[in-house]
């Protein structure tokens, strides 16, 4: 040992470096570690979503045909055909996941833009804003991360203008010189959900309904009717700004009806959530994916139609004398609160079918802050369905988000229900 560690000492400066730097190969053994990545193009990822809904639809009919065939045979093979039929259902269900997580990707990369913006926003309005960002590896299909993108700025930008008090107004108030900006995201019942939270100065429903009286927004009948919770929601109404001059962050006429149209067509839900003086919370909810939803099947004069779960705020039975008329306009009293309820034969002109029962079926829909029931006539079920879009010959249909194929192989359309609750109405009182 003596010896060698003379030898050690004699040896030449580079001789002694290069016996403790790492062989090449101690050096390649973490990059092997690593987990390999394939660049694939985003149009493959698509064609493979595609090909996955068309095997969600055969995997339903296989279902339609094994019950079938139950009630008219009662041998082995129809047993075995069920058994086919759940094993192809768990292989379906796992592939369709696995693909759905290759098109996922973290919220992380939409965040990252948010610092530099709030920084040079903070500066171009002489205030203190603190940036909080949680939840940054939520996972979100890409194309809803690119979708989300405009209306979360936009709400950012609402926030530092109209939100968060200049510092020295804020001293006045008992706060910290500096403002709060919370943003987070997280997975809640099979849904994304994004919150925009700030520290500021709330929302005034009784200035809301000044701004809104000034600029036609609403009415005086009409602002002597609302309650402090729908002032609040006259933000989402068109043209409607409380800014007062036209800057580069504010007051240009684009206002927070453009974010919720957007978010709606996402089939996405915004709800507001404000404490006069102590700050504004923005909540938004998304499909974890567009391609595959869950709906509920409904009956309209023998017709199939789809309503997506993630409108659907409870399904309740009636008797026909529950549902009175208020102004012409028909409703039901449910816990205290009064719905409209929208017959959906009228609206797509659709006839009547005899109801043979003593109940009605209603849908309770919501969009934002309104409520819908939707009268019909038959309730089948709920399962996954495939949207599809009703292509450039049909183009936009009213009402319609798509359609989709059903177990049987017929055709049912979806309901666009933010449309369907723009047209009738839909304010619970």
């Amino acid at each position: 040992a003596g010896s060698a560690a003379a030898a050690a000492a004699d040896a030449p400066p580079h001789a002694a470096a290069s016996a403790s730097r790492p062989s090449a190969e101690d050096a390649s053994a973490p990059a092997k570690a690593k987990s390999p990545t394939i660049r694939v193009s985003v149009e493959r990822l698509e064609h493979l979503m595609n090909l996955v809904g068309e095997l969600v639809i055969d995997q339903t009919r296989i279902h339609q045909v094994e019950r079938t065939q139950r009630r008219r045979f009662a041998d082995e093979t129809v047993d075995e055909l069920g058994h086919i039929a759940d094993h192809l259902s768990r292989i379906i269900g796992d592939l369709q996941e696995s693909v759905m997580k290759t098109r996922m990707l973290p919220i992380e990369q939409l965040f990252n833009r948010f610092p530099r913006m709030i920084r040079d926003l903070s500066r171009m309005l002489g205030k203190e804003i603190e940036l909080v960002l949680e939840g940054k590896d939520t996972e979100l299909d890409r194309t809803l991360i690119e979708e989300i993108a405009d209306p979360l700025i936009h709400l950012i930008r609402n926030a530092v203008d109209h939100g968060i008090e200049k510092p020295e107004v804020r001293t006045l108030s008992g706060k910290t010189a500096g403002g709060v900006l919370t943003i987070r995201a997280a997975h809640e019942d099979n849904q994304v959900v994004i919150y925009v939270q700030d520290d500021g100065a709330g929302i005034d429903p009784a200035r809301m309904i000044r701004s809104a009286l000034q600029k036609g927004v609403i009415t005086q009948e009409e602002a002597g009717q609302l309650s402090e919770r729908e002032a609040v929601e006259l933000i989402f109404r068109p043209g409607f700004s409380t800014a007062s001059t036209v800057s580069d962050v504010s007051g240009r006429g684009v206002g927070m009806d453009i974010v919720r149209s957007h978010i709606e067509k996402l089939n996405g839900l915004i709800d507001i959530e404000t404490r006069l003086g102590q700050g504004t919370c923005f909540k938004i909810k998304l499909p974890l994916t567009l391609a595959i939803i869950v709906g509920l099947q409904v009956k309209l004069g023998g017709r199939t139609f789809i309503v997506p779960m993630s409108n659907i705020a409870e399904i309740v039975r009636v008797n026909p004398d529950e549902i009175r008329s208020i102004q012409g306009q028909s409703v039901i009293v449910l816990r205290n609160q009064v719905i409209p309820v929208a017959r959906l034969h009228d609206y797509f002109q659709i006839p009547y079918t005899a109801n043979t029962g003593s109940h009605i079926p209603l849908v309770i829909v919501g969009s934002a802050e309104k409520r819908l029931a939707l009268a019909v006539d038959e309730l089948i079920g709920n399962q996954e369905i495939v949207i599809k879009s009703l292509g450039p010959y049909i183009g936009k249909v009213d009402g319609i988000a798509g359609a989709t194929i059903l177990g049987d192989g017929n055709v049912a359309l979806i309901l666009e229900i933010a449309s369907i609750i723009g047209r009738t109405g839909g304010r619970p009182h």
